[in-house]
């Protein structure tokens, strides 16, 4: 009787026994990262465009938040008060006095890169004037200036006229700007009066340095140096100060005077039961240089662009 097989017919030899076949297709392979990228949702989504690196990408994320119209300089004269015939409350308000403000040039995006409106306030003596300075104000034909400044607006539609005088009626009665204004300088302080510091001990171990300072910064694990922004004793004050949303509560063309609400109250994060706080006042002394334009966080005023329509207005009106 002959033996049974222990390999069935059915079953396939080993690997290494069969042919080799040729394969067509191609093994794809990749690495796939251990720290995948997170989505960001603020330029991943669909509907926003992607950021971009260019100079006009830039102006054109930020044309909604530059103004149509330019800027005005002024002179803070003082503060006074108003009161409401109606209700009997006082306000607080900061006088601004505008002084032969004109156009003396313009800044293009072609030239410049942006659009943007050089202002100038006052006069100024020629002969204190310096040679170049005097031939930028010969060349288009305007009367040396003792301030200047640059108010940048959105598109060639806020380009004013070269040498038209802007007055007080630029603005209107109830519309809100945004004043800048350098505050008034402490000089050099320490940091107590400069950043609150508590200061040291009033005794117990303390000789002579009750207001000092105390430590820069630790001394081999922060790598023996003062760390960048550390708060220490240095000049105070003298820099520029935004105030946004002052609203103007009157206009005088005649004496070009625009008066601005000195004190605004509000409430605290929209809570009507919190206690009412008050805003502070433009910044700086009196006699500083204010530089006043339409108010980015509140709508556009409704009014024309041009200083004649505007001029022949408040003619109208008187």
């Amino acid at each position: 009787m002959p033996l049974k097989s222990s390999i069935s017919l059915l079953q396939l030899p080993p690997h290494f026994l069969l042919p080799r076949l040729s394969l067509n297709h191609v093994l794809i392979r990749g690495i796939r990262s251990l720290t995948p990228p997170r989505p960001n949702r603020f330029n991943r989504s669909q509907d926003l465009p992607l950021l971009d690196s260019t100079t006009a990408a830039a102006l054109e994320r930020k044309v909604y938040t530059i103004p149509l119209r330019t800027g005005v300089l002024g002179t803070k004269k003082g503060m006074t008060a108003i009161y409401n015939p109606e209700t009997g409350r006082r306000y607080p308000c900061t006088v601004v006095q505008m002084d032969r403000v004109q156009v003396v040039a313009h800044k293009t995006r072609k030239r410049n890169g942006y659009f943007a409106v050089q202002v100038g306030s006052g006069w100024k003596h020629p002969s204190n004037v310096t040679r170049p300075l005097l031939g930028h104000y010969a060349e288009h034909g305007v009367s040396p200036k003792r301030h200047l400044a640059e108010f940048k607006v959105r598109d060639e539609n806020g380009l004013l006229g070269i040498g038209e005088t802007i007055r007080a009626s630029w603005f209107q009665e109830g519309q809100f700007v945004d004043a800048r204004a350098n505050c008034r300088g402490m000089g050099f302080a320490g940091g107590m009066k400069r950043h609150g510091f508590s200061g040291q001990p009033a005794s117990h171990g303390v000789s002579l340095t009750h207001r000092s300072m105390g430590s820069a910064g630790q001394s081999q694990g922060g790598g023996s140096r003062v760390y960048p922004g550390k708060k220490m004793a240095g000049r105070m004050g003298g820099q520029q100060v935004t105030v946004q949303n002052v609203k103007v509560l009157k206009v005088d063309d005649v004496n070009g005077l625009v008066v601005l609400n000195g004190m605004s109250p509000y409430r605290l994060a929209g809570n009507l039961n919190s206690s009412i706080t008050f805003a502070g006042c433009i910044a700086g002394p009196d006699g500083c240089v204010v530089k006043l334009q339409d108010a980015v966080k509140k709508p556009w005023p409704e009014m024309p662009s041009s200083v004649e329509t505007i001029s022949e207005t408040a003619l109208a009106m008187v």
